[in-house]
């Protein structure tokens, strides 16, 4: 298939999880990948060998999103390697569960710098690359953003943030034909989930399974797919939306 053939893509967070697998999902679909990792550098490789050795193109671009220099530095080498941009996938957050009494100004600073100032940044950077054609822009949020629940206040704040900016910045962008969307994971399993306690067989898990009308937990592909729609020329009249992929979770 070649829905995106020829489109340059930057997927930040695009080592592990669903990042990686939007950015696999991107190359299969014709899309030139840039990989960006924070930390990850031999995951990072591996998704972009897995790219390379079926017959895509991708780089991996190592950046903190929370820091300007690094995002810069992460666009400049995308301009360097493939002249342009055409989709930008906000992936990468940090995520970490916890009562009141135990955020700290540190938890803080951590979740809104990389959720938020990151996406904020890397949207502010990328709009220096996009064409006059426009393209898109998929901001990874989460159910956690309209669903909160107990102990995930800073996750669920910043990913609610996400999903403000998604609106306003469609409406600031619509002029230059670039479309913002944001997509909602329910419980997917990646390594940040399970790390959290969402998907390791947990209390938490059956209780997000029990609220799923169709009762099992996410996977990245699930979220990858609508990635792909959303990039491609499929999605040309959609802007604006925070789409929930996840299996109909309804609440806590």
């Amino acid at each position: 298939m070649s829905r995106l053939k020829n489109k340059v893509a930057v997927i930040t967070g695009g080592s592990k999880g669903i990042g990686a697998a939007i950015a696999k999902h991107f190359a299969d679909e014709g899309a030139k990948v840039v990989v960006n990792y924070a930390s990850s550098k031999e995951a990072a490789a591996k998704v972009v060998k897995t790219i390379i050795d079926n017959g895509g193109i991708a780089i991996s671009v190592q950046g903190d999103i929370s820091k300007e220099a690094d995002v810069i530095r992460l666009f400049e080498e995308t301009k360097k390697a493939f002249g342009a941009l055409d989709i930008l996938v906000n992936n990468a957050a940090h995520q970490q569960y916890l009562p009141i009494e135990q955020v700290s100004v540190e938890n803080f600073h951590k979740h809104f710098d990389t959720n938020v100032l990151g996406t904020t940044l890397a949207i502010q950077k990328s709009l220096e690359l996009f064409s006059d054609k426009g393209g898109s822009i998929i901001n990874i949020s989460s159910v956690a953003g309209k669903l909160p629940m107990a102990g995930v206040l800073l996750y669920s704040a910043t990913k609610a943030a996400i999903n403000a900016i998604t609106i306003s910045l469609s409406k600031e962008l619509g002029a230059k034909n670039i479309r913002v969307n944001s997509i909602l994971p329910g419980a997917t399993e990646t390594e940040g989930a399970t790390n959290a306690g969402v998907t390791n067989g947990s209390e938490a898990e059956k209780m997000f399974i029990s609220n799923t009308p169709l009762g099992r937990r996410g996977q990245p592909k699930d979220v990858s797919k609508v990635a792909v729609f959303l990039a491609s020329d499929d999605a040309a009249w959609i802007t604006g939306e925070n789409i929930s992929v996840s299996g109909g979770l309804y609440g806590f």
